[in-house]
Order: structure tokens, then sequence, then C-alpha cells
């Protein structure tokens, strides 16, 4: 087998099998999950994860997801815990602890003193007879029928699992606490994630020049003020109201028709009722509505009236698109 080839089947193998896995958890989900979710929702603690090894690189991964999906979550690693970090632990936190085989010598000495605290625990592990899984008030069966490894040792399938019910289990929270796009929004306020949960086509509009143009304004200067605003675009504007739209477009397909535009208006090579949004609707809501009409600029308004334009040039820098 040529090396590529080899390369492609043990990838294929490991999705294959991983995703084989992920599948099953549809099978092991019982009520004790939902009984778990429902503790922590009804709780008025944190959530602390903590885990060993692999577990607890997923562990951090899942208090990341639960901290920007409203659900307050730290990260207690089960080798410091019993060296100081316990201390971590408060009256009404839930404690989450991840192991594979709930039976890690640190998860034997940890959870002892979990219990002494009184803290609901929730284990996450695929042995439910193992000492994590008979001491945990809630399991949630992590179980794989093996690892992605070829020898069967690697944490990897396991680790997928354990992600899984992660998300799981926020996306539940998530979902009972009604967390909306403007509650996500205050969590993700950098980078281009951010911006589409924040970003405005006011704030889009506010860095672009205003072209705009009469119906009676000749073609000429039409041009000229599609030229000068730099937009391929320009409002025909009665009243302050929009009543038609000059794009690149239209003055190429006049070109084209006419070979003296001398006595041309603007109303006479306008397209009447152009695609408009609302100053206030997010950037996002913007993009969408440009690439559902396969068009390139949208005029914005403001009580009716006529307020900018946003060009799909302005929504890819801002990395919207």
């Amino acid at each position: 087998m040529k090396l590529k080839e080899k390369i492609l089947t043990a990838a294929k193998e490991t999705i294959s099998i991983e995703a084989k896995a992920i599948a099953n958890l549809e099978n092991v989900i019982d009520h004790e999950f939902a009984s778990a979710v429902e503790q922590i929702y009804k709780s008025k603690g944190r959530v602390i994860l903590t885990g060993i090894g692999k577990s607890a690189i997923i562990a951090t991964k899942i208090v990341a997801t639960l901290n920007s999906t409203g659900t307050p979550a730290i990260f207690m690693h089960a080798a410091d815990a019993i060296h100081g970090d316990l201390g971590t632990i408060q009256k009404d936190d839930v404690v989450i602890c991840i192991s594979k085989s709930g039976n890690s010598p640190e998860i034997k000495v940890l959870v002892p003193y979990i219990k002494d605290f009184q803290n609901l625990l929730i284990g996450i592990t695929a042995d439910k007879d193992s000492f994590l899984g008979k001491e945990s008030d809630f399991v949630l069966n992590s179980f794989v029928e093996k690892e992605a490894c070829p020898n069967n040792l690697a944490p990897t399938t396991s680790t997928t699992a354990q992600m899984v019910i992660g998300d799981a289990l926020a996306i539940c929270l998530l979902k009972l606490k009604g967390f909306s796009r403007k509650d996500f929004a205050k969590y993700h306020p950098g980078g281009s994630l951010g911006k589409k949960l924040y970003l405005r086509v006011s704030d889009i509009t506010a860095q672009n020049l205003k072209p705009q143009v009469t119906p009676e304004t000749s073609v000429t200067d039409a041009i000229i003020e599609i030229s000068e605003k730099m937009l391929g675009v320009t409002a025909v504007v009665e009243n302050n109201k929009i009543i038609g739209i000059i794009t690149d477009g239209d003055i190429r397909r006049m070109l084209k028709n006419n070979t003296n535009f001398k006595d041309l208006k603007a109303i006479d090579i306008m397209s009447p009722k152009p695609k408009t949004i609302e100053q206030d609707s997010l950037a996002v809501d913007a993009l969408e509505l440009l690439e559902a009409n396969k068009i390139s600029q949208l005029l914005a308004v403001e009580n009716n009236t006529y307020a900018g334009v946003v060009h799909i040039h302005n929504l890819i820098r801002e990395g919207i698109l």
C-alpha cells in the first residue's frame, strides 16, 4: 500500500470508529443524565470539573463551553486538588469528575474528600461499576467499545465521548436557561464570532459615504456620484425616501443600450423597490440578505428614511464573511 493510501485509510478508520462510538451514546444516555442536568440547573453554585491526564484536558474544554453558554464553571486538576486546590469547591457547587476507568489512584483519593464536603458528585466514566461510578450521585455513561488507537491504549474515542457528553450537558443547560443570541454576545465580544453577534448595520453604514441622487438627476451626475462615493451604487431618493437604486450593472446595461444618454435621468435607468435593511439589524443578517439575493450592496433605512449603504466588502473586512 502506498504511503498516502495508508495515511488516508488510518484517518478514515479513526473517524469511523469515533463516529460509531458517538452515535452509540444515544443508546446509553438515560434519565440519570436528565436528573444530573436538572440538579445543575437548580444549583445555586458553580460547576467544578475535575480529572486527571487526558480527561483533565477534556474537563478544561467543558469548562470553557459551560462558561460561554451561561453556566459558571471552574476547572480543578485532580492531582492538585489534594494539595490545596480543594478550597476551590464551595458549599453549593456541583462537582463533575471525569475518568474513563473510574479507578485512577488520584480519583480514588479525591472522591472521598468531595463526599465529605457533601457536594453533589457527577461522574463521567466508561465503567459504571468503577470506584467513581459507585461513589457518584449521578453517573453519565461514556462507554466506548474501543479506542481508535490500534493498540486500544491511547485515549482517543473515549475522550471524544467525554467531550460530547460535556457538550450535551452545556446545550441542555443553555436551553433550560433560555440563553439567547444576545446573552451569547455578552460572553463573546471579540473576534469574528463576537462581531457576528453584536456588529450592526449602523456600524457599517457609519464607515461609508452616503451616495444619493434624486429622480431628476442626470445620468452623468449619477455616474459621478457612484464613482466619488466608491460603493458601486447610489440610492435614488425623493423626500428622503428610497424609490430606487442605480448600480454599476445598471450603468453598464444603459451604456450597452444607449449610445446617447445625455438626456437620460436617474429615474430612467434605476431599479425600483431595491432590497433594504434596517439600521439596527445585525450585520450578519445583512450578509444573509446579500447572499440570498446574490447582490453586493444593500440600502439601509431608519424610520423608513434612507440611512446609507452596506457593501459586501465591508462584511469581508469585518470578518463577518
